[in-house]
């Protein structure tokens, strides 16, 4: 039965579980991105957004609560100093999981978990793209057009 099971324990006991996220959270926070599975790049993303939700407000409350999760005064003072100014118009989402195929090993399914913001092929400096849409295209045809005609009448 799965009663009370609201997410996924990856086949491992709590402190283990917990000093996973742990270290996966510290590698990603310092690398900005890294290559994991998918069940596991999913449950990373529960356990890192409320962190960095919470490294928006410096407050020594704030810190401690992260350092309880991530156990390493690096990454903390990092979260605090960086990543969060870097996120701080953003309201949410500030991890991004790209799947990858399946490992050569055993065929399990990899992801590529990493912070938005510090991706720039993406969205390089934030520029919004065009929208084009395609009754566009037939203003261009239009134009050419009227200016064939225009140019016949003055000839």
């Amino acid at each position: 039965m799965r009663h009370g099971k609201k997410f996924n324990h990856l086949g491992r006991k709590t402190a283990h579980r917990k000093s996973m996220f742990a270290n996966m959270a510290c590698s990603l926070i310092e690398h900005k991105r890294i290559n994991t599975t998918v069940a596991k790049a999913k449950a990373l993303r529960q356990f890192i957004e409320p962190l960095i939700t919470k490294s928006k407000v410096d407050t020594t409350h704030n810190r401690r609560v992260v350092f309880s999760y991530l156990r390493n005064k690096f990454m903390v003072t990092e979260l605090f100093k960086e990543v969060s100014v870097k996120v701080a118009d953003r309201p949410g989402g500030y991890v991004r999981i790209i799947k990858l195929g399946n490992r050569q090993g055993d065929n399990a399914p990899m992801a590529m978990i990493e912070l938005v913001d510090y991706n720039t092929t993406y969205n390089p400096n934030n520029k919004a793209k065009k929208k084009t849409t395609r009754r566009g295209k037939t203003k261009k045809v239009e134009e050419t057009i009227e200016t064939k005609v225009d140019s016949k009448e003055t000839n």
